[in-house]
């Protein structure tokens, strides 16, 4: 896949601004969707500056040769919802959280190490493209439903627990899609490199037209926006109404770690590390697919080492901030895949703007109004492409063998099918068991002395 923008390559200061506020908008609604989950108070800009900076730091590591975004990783919803349980007060919660982010990133930094001493030779082998294309695929069809769900809204309602009409937000989702498709396939110039943000302004503005048509003939079932998050900033003016500090994850710990038992250290050891090593596999079948759509293996350079240690690090220093453990983003692949950009000069400038947005109250209001139905839209192209993109791993595997039907074959329908393992705290995600149940059945079934190149 020829990219428009190479790795290297430094787009102008204007694009270069817009082509990051796309990988923002691509980015955006999982980043914050993490502590919105677990609540108990977590910033959600300041989970946007804790991603802007573990970017920075994994670009550092990696010298600026892995184009993608690390935001919240969804992994971990398990072990910090453990880190607030056993009424804990909310302050040592926090504590947790960044002790369990940094074992987990020990855990990675680790690995980095015996990666860098034995090689990563054993990867291609017991992952070769019968096994890591269809656990691509599975990245992007197990978030299928997130998007179908964000488009669909169903059960969506506002914050005074009126409904929001479902036929409505598909149809806003619907405009959203059509436009993204348009931009990307017959736009030209500037429109192709941002069809994202195209599509998002298209599905906002259908939301507002909807708005004023149902204020205007009191029809509210087809309100599909909800601005109070900008109005409630204005409803009595003041400097908080257009600049705030996020609160920091390191500031509402702070004085909480002498609270620190061992007993407690032991909880979040076993709620974080294991799932460490399921994120690995994750981080290795996503750099896979970044590696098949700029055609160069980041594997080999950087290396396996490299990106361990920044995605571990900046890992680390993103809970530090705010307060969830970062991970390589399939949004943000997807984005470089359809947009065919891969300029790590665009990915450094959407983490400097996620950390300035993070204090530009407005503006954090402003995203917070795009409706689920309108990036659900969007999504249903960026998971999409994730999906195709691994399937296309296949295309030169020869599935008239058995041994490699069987291996594409359950790793599938163990991804599709939902197959997750829960051991206490610790979930074992379907893409972490399709992939594992995919690499034993490979070995199981043993290979031939003369494979096909592609199947090494």
């Amino acid at each position: 896949m020829k990219m428009i923008y190479g790795v290297k390559d430094k787009p102008k200061f204007g694009q270069l601004i817009v082509f990051a506020f796309q990988q923002l908008l691509a980015i955006m609604a999982a980043t914050i969707a993490v502590p919105m989950i677990v609540g108990n108070g977590m910033s959600t800009s300041a989970a946007l500056f804790g991603a802007g900076v573990g970017t920075l730091v994994y670009v550092a590591f990696t010298k600026a040769k892995s184009p993608v975004f690390l935001g919240s990783s969804f992994a971990f919803l398990g072990s910090m919802a453990a880190a607030f349980g056993g009424g804990v007060a909310v302050g040592l919660g926090y504590v947790g959280l960044i002790i369990g982010a940094f074992l987990a990133g020990l855990v990675y930094v680790v690995l980095a190490i015996i990666v860098k001493a034995v090689g990563v030779n054993w990867i291609s082998k017991i992952m070769p493209a019968v096994v890591i294309g269809p656990t691509v695929a599975i990245i992007g069809l197990s978030l299928a439903g997130n998007a179908i769900g964000d488009l669909g809204a169903t059960e969506a309602k506002f914050a005074d627990g009126s409904p929001i009409t479902q036929y409505a937000c598909i149809f806003c989702g619907l405009v959203t899609l059509a436009v993204t498709m348009l931009c990307s396939v017959y736009g030209k110039k500037m429109g192709k490199l941002i069809p994202f943000i195209i599509g998002i302004l298209a599905g906002y503005a259908t939301a507002s037209i909807l708005y004023v048509i149902g204020e205007v003939s009191g029809f509210d079932a087809i309100k599909v926006i909800d601005y109070s998050a900008i109005t409630s900033l204005f409803q009595d003016i003041k400097l908080s109404s257009f600049i705030a500090v996020p609160d920091f994850t390191f500031v509402k710990a702070f004085g909480s770690f002498g609270s620190l038992t061992p007993g407690y250290i032991g909880t979040i050891a076993v709620a974080f590390i294991p799932v460490a090593f399921v994120v690995f596999a994750e981080h290795i079948a996503d750099h896979k697919n970044l590696s098949s759509i700029i055609e160069h293996d980041l594997l080999e350079d950087p290396g396996l080492s490299r990106t361990l240690l920044g995605d571990g690090v900046g890992s680390m220093v993103g809970a530090f901030f705010g307060g969830c453990p970062n991970t390589t983003y399939g949004e943000s692949v997807g984005c470089v895949a359809i947009t065919k950009n891969a300029s790590v000069a665009t990915i450094i400038c959407t983490a400097v703007e996620a950390m300035i947005i993070a204090f530009i109250a407005p503006f954090v209001a402003f995203l917070s109004t795009i409706p689920a139905c309108v990036m659900g839209g969007v999504c249903i192209a960026l998971y999409g492409f994730i999906a195709v993109s691994g399937l296309k791993m296949l295309q030169k595997v020869d599935l008239d063998d058995n041994r490699n039907l069987f291996t594409a074959s359950v790793i599938l329908i163990a991804g599709v099918g939902g197959m997750v393992l829960k051991f206490g705290s610790v979930t074992i995600t379907e893409v972490a068991c399709a992939l594992i149940l995919g690499i034993l059945t490979n070995l199981m079934l043993g290979r031939k002395k003369k494979d096909n190149k592609e199947d090494k």
